[in-house]
């Protein structure tokens, strides 16, 4: 047989070249001005595509039968997106909002867990004229529940209902518009534990039907506009309309009126703030915070918002794993090379990034300061009780995230 022989054929030769245009499209958006002009970041932005066109046909065909519900890690080391902060972990499942599911799992030992139900994708955020975040974000969250809301037995496994009639404990409602779960769980020490969750759909009997022509085609095409909508949208999407990220000119600065902090990001359990950084080689950036009660988490971004390696690299702080100063003050040093300071956020030698801050316990509005010094003589505008590292102490420091890290993703 070849091709003409099937009946669909033509139908799915022109959806797959439609996708294959599209994809050459995305890589255009590689050499935008918001990603330098350098190899570093270049090859860094085809990076981000192709990790993500690893992930687009799970997200577009294989876990979206809602009858046949799957929980799919968005982010992984080897898999980023943008606006996702290194110390989550990011997961969602598909689902049909008059359908009821049972989620099972045990309850790991990270700081903070949030299930969300996300109802309908709107085309423009609410109360603008500005398009919604790409597929499969930019939809509205509906209600949520903490891991600590969640009622399990003494060895931490738990049942979790969504949908249907109300249910006494653990159970989320849905309208006829909601149409994913997105489940997020944040870690501060580097001895805690992921929260396992498998998810299934309590009318479903048999076995999954195989994709039809016309589901493959539907897949190529929300995978193309997937592909499409992350090399567009990042990171200029967040500059035009998130309130907690700041013009990206002002520079090495977190915006000081900026925050990401109302009744949507309240069900989302955090608020956020976010800065936009150049550095040259023989440049230092230190940046002070207040410490203050709760749970936050800084993390290192590229050009394109997606986290840097945070299993290799110390591109991430949060209170378990920070020195405080004497004089009360979190200070983070942002440096292409070690500086030998402990809160040493590194730069993976990109010449511009983002750092972002997100606080997950507490409504509280952190204050931010920002010095940018000179590289050879950073000791001298930091104070005396600095904690420091040799090389040896960074190496364990190393060692303790690569294996924190693999254990929360099972790899």
């Amino acid at each position: 047989m070849a091709f003409g022989d099937g009946p669909d054929d033509a139908l799915l030769r022109v959806a797959w070249e439609q996708f294959c245009d599209r994809l050459k499209n995305a890589g255009h958006s590689a050499f935008k001005d918001a990603n330098p002009a350098n190899p570093l970041q270049r090859a860094d932005a085809f990076r981000f595509l192709t990790q993500n066109l690893g992930q687009a046909f799970d997200l577009a065909l294989e876990t979206r039968d809602t009858a046949f519900p799957q929980i799919h890690p968005f982010v992984t080391p080897t898999r980023k997106l943008g606006g996702d902060v290194a110390d989550f972990t990011y997961r969602q499942a598909w689902i049909d909002g008059n359908r009821t599911y049972r989620l099972t799992g045990r309850k790991g030992t990270a700081r903070w867990l949030n299930i969300t139900v996300q109802g309908p994708r709107p085309e423009t955020i609410p109360g603008t004229d500005w398009p919604s975040l790409h597929e499969p974000f930019g939809d509205i969250p509906e209600c949520n529940i903490l891991g600590a809301q969640i009622e399990a037995d003494a060895r931490g496994d738990f049942e979790l209902f969504v949908g249907g009639e109300p249910r006494p404990g653990n159970w989320l409602p849905t309208t006829p518009g909601s149409r994913k779960l997105f489940i997020r769980e944040a870690f501060d020490g580097w001895d805690e534990t992921p929260t396992s969750l498998t998810i299934e759909a309590l009318d479903t009997a048999g076995a999954k039907p195989l994709p039809t022509s016309a589901e493959m085609i539907e897949a190529m095409d929300w995978a193309g506009a997937f592909v499409t909508g992350l090399m567009h949208d990042w990171p200029e999407h967040s500059w035009l309309t998130s309130r907690g990220v700041c013009d990206p000119h002002a520079l090495g600065a977190f915006p000081p009126d900026r925050t990401a902090n109302d009744a949507s990001d309240a069900k989302r359990g955090r608020m956020a703030a976010h800065m936009v950084w150049r550095l040259e080689p023989d440049e230092a950036l230190i940046v002070e915070m207040d410490a203050h009660p709760g749970f936050w988490i800084f993390g290192m971004g590229g050009a394109f918002m997606g986290s840097m390696d945070f299993l290799h690299r110390p591109v991430s702080y949060t209170p378990a794993r920070t020195r405080v100063d004497g004089d009360g003050v979190v200070r983070l040093v942002l440096a292409h090379d070690d500086p030998g300071v402990h809160n040493w956020l590194d730069t993976q030698r990109f010449r511009e990034g983002n750092l972002t801050y997100r606080n997950l316990l507490t409504q509280d509005t952190a204050r931010f300061q920002t010095r940018l010094v000179p590289r050879n003589r950073l000791i001298e505008h930091l104070p005396a009780d600095t904690a420091l590292v040799d090389p040896a102490e960074r190496e364990v420091m190393r060692l303790e995230r690569y294996r924190a890290v693999k254990r929360r993703y099972g790899i």
